[in-house]
């Protein structure tokens, strides 16, 4: 069973005037059936594309007016209306109607009866099929600007934290369980990287997107002496649509974003995970503020991290749009198809999704604090600097192999006595190397571990912060911090 729910502003008939018919009636011979106008309606979602068609329509009426189509004052009063629908949008005073379809034949109804006659030729030399590939690449190119600046303001969040936390020894894990010791700022650097290359990916995609459809028309062009190199550089595009086919017809460009999306979704699953983990009990390795958690309404003990949780469930959200938009384009013949109405879901989804996340996770890193003396305890277990041990041996001229083995066993003595490395005497280390002397305890330390790895991008605290001082120089070309001068 289908259902369909509108918000209460649209209405159906269109409540302003008693024309109900279509922009495209003269073909048909009976109304549109009330439940198939509905159902083919999409004026409930896709009028959050209004700013954009306004934008997109400004831009297209001074180019009609610059090749003679739209005299002065037929312009000067399209603008003027297209701007005073812009103010009813945005005071929530517009009055969307079902019966109208969409966003782009509800703001043209409203121009031509707030300003008539000129209202009507507003729609020279384009159609629907082009305006909303153009309002979708405005859309998107604006959220793609938006993405961004909230990934850069959590990076600066992580480098923050990464900066007081530089020192900080933690286990680090390869199958969840403790492999050797690194530094909490080396992890928060870890993450700094991820989100980069997400950014990156952002920023090309966003090169793709910023295309300009707009004169491509239904599927062929137009046979009016339209410029759309004017038109695009209004918008600020690059360049115009090379296909009028490939133009209307793609949302490529909306499936990289949400696969850009979706890989960003994941790295913030990750991180979420982690988090939820290390606030556990078990671990106690950082505190949330409480801001940023939820209590139980029945155990009164409880601070449960909703909001990592609540991040690392939505990435099933961007992927599950992913794999909608890729399924609904799979099949498609050129040029558009009604089908193609189904995009627009999906993708505002991903980007309230996206947008949300991140900024939750920018407001929230900064404020994480932690338990020290929690993580180094934690990488003391586990045997983490079995590997630092095996080092050692090899620097004593041991081959690899043969120190592994020596290794092993000093691990399997330390087990059955219930002790770690550095507690094992020296006779007892003697007894399974005789390369191994005094100096070997500055091997086993924790500190010793870390720091012995020193080179760019390991985990020593003096490359951390050398790592965190190339990572500021290199946002700081582009862009200034938040708050910054």
């Amino acid at each position: 069973m289908l259902f369909l729910f509108f918000d209460s502003p649209i209405h159906s008939p269109r409540s302003m005037t008693d024309r109900t018919d279509k922009p495209w009636a003269g073909r048909f011979s009976e109304p549109t059936d009330a439940f198939v106008e509905a159902f083919t309606a999409s004026v409930n979602f896709d009028r959050r594309l209004a700013p954009e068609d306004i934008e997109g329509s400004i831009a297209h009426a001074r180019m009609l007016h610059r090749i003679g189509v739209l005299n002065e004052a037929e312009l000067g009063a399209i603008l003027d209306g297209l701007q005073a629908l812009r103010g009813e949008i945005e005071h929530g005073a517009f009055p969307w109607s079902v019966a109208l379809e969409d966003v782009h034949m509800n703001i043209e109804a409203r121009l031509v009866e707030r300003i008539g006659e000129a209202g009507k030729k507003l729609h020279t030399g384009r159609s629907r099929n082009d305006q909303v590939a153009t309002d979708l690449r405005l859309y998107l190119r604006r959220q793609i600007d938006a993405v961004c600046a909230e990934i850069r303001r959590l990076q600066w969040g992580l480098l923050e934290l990464a900066e007081r936390e530089a020192d900080t020894i933690m286990p680090g894990f390869t199958h969840l369980q403790v492999a050797q010791p690194v530094t909490f700022g080396h992890h928060m650097m870890a993450w700094f990287e991820m989100l980069d290359r997400d950014h990156e990916r952002l920023v090309d995609c966003r090169r793709r997107v910023n295309v300009c459809p707009l004169g491509s028309a239904a599927l062929a062009g137009t046979t009016y002496p339209i410029d759309r190199h004017y038109t695009a550089a209004e918008l600020g595009f690059d360049r115009p649509s090379r296909n009028s086919l490939d133009a209307v017809s793609d949302r490529d460009f909306a499936i990289e974003f949400a696969a850009a999306a979706a890989l960003l979704m994941m790295h913030l699953s990750r991180f979420a995970e982690e988090l939820v983990l290390w606030m556990s009990a078990p671990f106690g390795f950082v505190r949330l503020p409480d801001r940023f958690c939820t209590g139980s309404s029945i155990m009164p003990q409880k601070k449960n991290p909703d909001v990592p949780e609540l991040v690392r469930g939505k990435a099933g959200r961007a992927y599950g749009n992913l794999i909608a938009l890729l399924t609904l384009m799979k099949s498609q013949p050129l040029a558009y198809n009604k089908d193609n109405q189904e995009d627009k879901e999906p993708l505002f989804d991903t980007v309230d999704t996206l947008r949300g996340c991140l900024r939750a996770f920018a407001d929230m890193m900064p404020a994480v604090t932690v338990d020290r003396e929690r993580m180094y305890a934690a990488a003391a277990q586990g045997f983490s600097t079995a590997t630092d041990l095996a080092d050692y041996l090899v620097r004593k001229g041991v081959a690899f192999r043969d120190a592994h083995e020596v290794v092993g066993k000093a691990v399997a003595l330390a087990e059955a006595t219930g002790r770690r490395l550095d507690e094992l005497g020296l006779d007892e280390l003697r007894g399974l190397s005789r390369h191994i002397g005094e100096d070997v305890y500055e091997t086993l330390t924790l500190e010793g571990s870390v720091a012995a790895r020193n080179h760019w991008g390991a985990t020593a605290p003096e490359q951390v912060r050398a790592q965190i001082a190339a990572a500021r120089r290199r946002l700081q070309r582009v862009e200034r911090p938040p708050g910054g001068p």
